[in-house]
């Protein structure tokens, strides 16, 4: 605290630095496993990632049809940031039974 400041100030300088910062962004994790995709339907927001922990030892993707598209490699991780807001159903590219769901809120 700086010598002299008025407590008042103080609170107000803090109030101000907590309304002005942005939302912290998360990091969603999707665990494929046996050809499932865990959890299967999730809710992020604009700004979130979502990462997906292969453990299965073929590749897979996450496919979004006109859409996005993430490779994740065996016994690797596959990562994407969310740029809009809406619901989106994804699956694998290479085993079309895996399906996936993320709600995107704004």
């Amino acid at each position: 605290m700086k010598a002299g400041m008025p407590i008042r100030s103080l609170a107000g300088a803090l109030a101000l630095a907590l309304v002005a910062s942005p939302a912290l962004s998360a990091t969603i994790e999707v665990t494929i496993d046996k050809l499932v995709f865990t959890p299967a339907s999730i809710e992020a927001k604009v700004g979130d990632t979502i990462e997906w922990v292969n453990k299965d030892a073929f590749a897979h993707t996450a496919t979004v049809k006109g859409g996005w598209e993430v490779m994740i490699p065996p016994k690797s991780k596959g990562r994407m940031t969310l740029e809009k807001a809406g619901a989106v159903d994804y699956f694998c590219r290479f085993h079309p039974n895996m399906k996936g769901r993320v709600d995107v809120a704004p």
